[in-house]
C-alpha cells in the first residue's frame, strides 16, 4: 500500500508543469512583463509549492493546475496581493475620526498638490530667492504662524513629542522644571512627561496633588537651579470633582517675577473655536501666548488638520535657542510635510472656507439630518443585495474625535447597521468588508457591525463600494 501510495506521489510531481514551462506560457507574459521575472519566478515557485503541499495531503492535482486561465487569476491574485502597499486607501467607519493607527488627519486637497509639487520638482526648502542666498526652512511657517497667533516665531519638528523634547532639552537642561502632579500625563507610545524631562537632562520637580493644584504650590518650589515651568494640557483625560488648577496668566505673572520661562504642552492644539461643532472649545495656542507663556507646543496633525509635525512658537529669543540646538537637526521635518503643513495652515486664513475645505473640519461640520439622509438612502440601495443573509439598519450613534482630544466628548451620529439573520455571520463580514481593494473598517458592537457614516470621505463613492462588496457575498 504504501508503495502504491509513494508511486501516486511521484506521478502527480511529476505531472507538475516546469519552471521553464511556465514561463514560456503565452498566456502568462503579461503577468511576467508587469511583474517582472524576479517576482514573477517567485510567484510562480510559491505556486509549485502549494501543488506540492496538495499532492501529499489530498493525493490530487489542484483543478487550477489544468487551466491556462485558472493559472493566470491564480498568479495575478499572488503577485497583486505581493504588490500592494501597505499603506492603502481605507474607509474609516469606526466612530473615531482621528484614529492614530487609522493615520489620523486626512490632508486638504491644496495639501496633496503641494506635497505631489515638491515631490516632482526642485524647491527653495533652505533658499530665499529674492536675496540669492541660503535660507531658513522654518520660515514659511513661522510667518504664517506669526498672522495667525501672534507668536513672534515658531519652530517645526516632526511631532509634538519631539517639540517637548527639543523644548526642554534647549531650555532647562541640567535645571528642575515644575509640574503639576495632575498634568503628568501618558500619551500613547507610552510617552509619559516624566521620562520626557529624564531624557532632556532635566529634573522633574512635582507640585500639589493630583486634582489640585494652587499658585503658592508653584512658588514654593522655585530655587536657584529652577529653569523652567512647564503646564501640560490634558487633552486625554479629565478629572472633575474637587478640583484646582493654575491659569496661564497668573503662572506666567509668578514665572516672568523670578525669571524663569513658562512652557506650555497643548498636546492636540486647536487654532480654531471647536465650540461650533457642538465640542468643547479646545486652548488655543494664540490664547496661551496673550496670557504671556514664553513657548507653546502643539501637534500639526489631529485638530490642526495637518500633516503629522510638532509646532514650536513663542518668544523670538527662545525659539532662536531651540533652531541652534543640536537636536533640531534630527527632529527637524522634511520638504514634504512643510508643504502640507504650510497649505493647511493657509486655510486658516480664510475662516468662511475652513470647514469645506480641511477634511477634519467637514466630518465635524456634517448635521445629523444629512447623515440620516445619507443612512435611508443606503438602506434602500442596499438591503436586496445583502438579503437574506444581512438585514439593514440606521441607528443613531457618537462619534469621538479621537488621538487623545476631548475623551469625554462626542458627536451625535448615524451608522449603517448589519444584522445577522438566516445563516449570515457578523465576523464573517466583517473580514470580507476588510478584503475590499479599499477596506472598509467599521466596528462591532451588541451582535451588530455598525458602519459610521460620519467618517465617509464620499457617500457616492461608498456606497459603489458597498454594492460590490455585497454583490461578492
Amino acid at each position: 500500500m504504501m508503495t502504491q501510495v509513494f508511486d501516486t506521489h511521484e506521478k502527480l510531481y511529476r505531472a507538475l508543469p516546469s519552471m521553464d514551462g511556465l514561463l514560456a506560457m503565452a498566456s502568462l507574459q503579461p503577468l511576467l512583463q508587469r511583474y517582472g521575472k524576479t517576482a514573477f519566478k517567485q510567484a510562480l515557485n510559491q505556486m509549485l509549492a502549494a501543488a506540492r503541499a496538495q499532492i501529499a495531503a489530498s493525493q490530487q492535482l489542484p483543478e487550477w493546475l489544468s487551466i491556462d486561465a485558472e493559472i493566470f487569476e491564480y498568479l495575478a491574485d499572488q503577485l497583486q496581493a505581493s504588490h500592494r502597499h501597505s499603506l492603502q486607501p481605507v474607509w474609516n467607519l469606526t466612530g473615531t475620526i482621528l484614529h492614530t493607527n487609522l493615520g489620523r488627519s486626512q490632508q486638504s486637497e491644496a495639501a496633496i498638490a503641494a506635497v505631489a509639487s515638491v515631490m516632482r520638482y526642485p524647491t527653495p526648502l533652505e533658499f530665499e530667492l529674492e536675496a540669492g542666498k541660503r535660507g531658513h526652512r522654518d520660515n514659511t511657517v513661522s510667518e504664517l504662524i506669526h498672522y495667525l497667533t501672534g507668536a513672534d516665531a515658531c519652530c517645526v519638528v516632526n511631532n509634538n513629542a519631539a517639540a517637548v523634547l527639543l523644548m526642554l532639552s534647549a531650555v532647562a537642561t541640567g535645571k528642575e522644571v515644575i509640574v503639576s502632579r495632575g498634568e503628568l500625563v501618558e500619551i500613547g507610545g507610552a510617552f509619559r512627561i516624566p521620562d520626557i524631562m529624564r531624557q532632556a537632562g532635566c529634573t522633574l520637580v512635582e507640585v500639589g496633588t493630583t486634582n489640585r493644584t494652587h499658585l503658592r504650590d508653584y512658588e514654593a518650589a522655585i530655587t536657584e537651579n529652577t529653569g523652567a515651568i512647564m503646564k501640560v494640557h490634558t487633552s486625554n483625560y479629565h478629572i472633575s470633582g474637587f478640583t484646582a488648577a493654575v491659569d496661564e496668566a497668573s503662572l506666567a505673572k509668578l514665572a516672568h517675577e523670578r525669571g524663569l520661562p513658562l512652557l506650555s504642552d497643548l498636546g492636540s492644539g486647536a487654532l480654531t473655536d471647536m465650540r461650533r461643532f457642538g465640542l468643547k472649545q479646545e486652548p488655543t495656542p494664540q490664547a496661551m501666548l496673550a496670557d504671556g507663556v514664553d513657548l507653546v507646543s502643539f501637534s500639526g496633525d489631529k485638530l490642526l488638520g495637518g500633516p503629522q509635525s510638532g509646532l514650536i512658537v513663542g518668544k523670538q529669543l527662545l525659539i532662536n535657542q531651540l533652531q541652534r540646538h543640536p537636536l533640531k537637526r534630527a527632529l527637524r521635518c522634511d520638504k514634504l510635510i512643510l508643504a502640507a503643513l504650510e497649505a493647511t495652515l493657509r486655510h486658516y486664513l480664510n475662516p468662511e472656507t475652513l470647514d469645506q475645505q480641511l477634511p477634519i473640519m467637514a466630518k465635524f461640520a456634517r448635521t445629523e439630518g444629512e447623515l440620516q439622509s445619507q443612512a435611508q438612502r443606503f438602506i434602500t440601495a442596499l438591503a436586496a443585495v445583502y438579503a437574506p443573509a444581512y438585514q439593514l439598519q440606521s441607528i443613531a450613534c457618537h462619534t469621538q474625535v479621537g488621538s487623545g482630544s476631548q475623551p469625554d466628548t462626542f458627536l451625535s451620529s448615524v451608522a449603517l447597521a448589519f444584522s445577522a439573520t438566516n445563516g449570515g455571520s457578523i465576523l464573517a463580514l466583517e473580514r470580507h468588508f476588510k478584503t475590499a481593494t479599499r477596506p472598509v473598517i467599521g466596528r462591532i458592537a451588541n451582535d451588530q457591525l455598525l458602519l459610521d457614516l460620519r467618517g465617509a470621505d464620499d457617500f457616492d463613492e461608498l456606497l459603489t463600494d458597498l454594492q460590490t462588496l455585497g454583490a461578492a457575498l
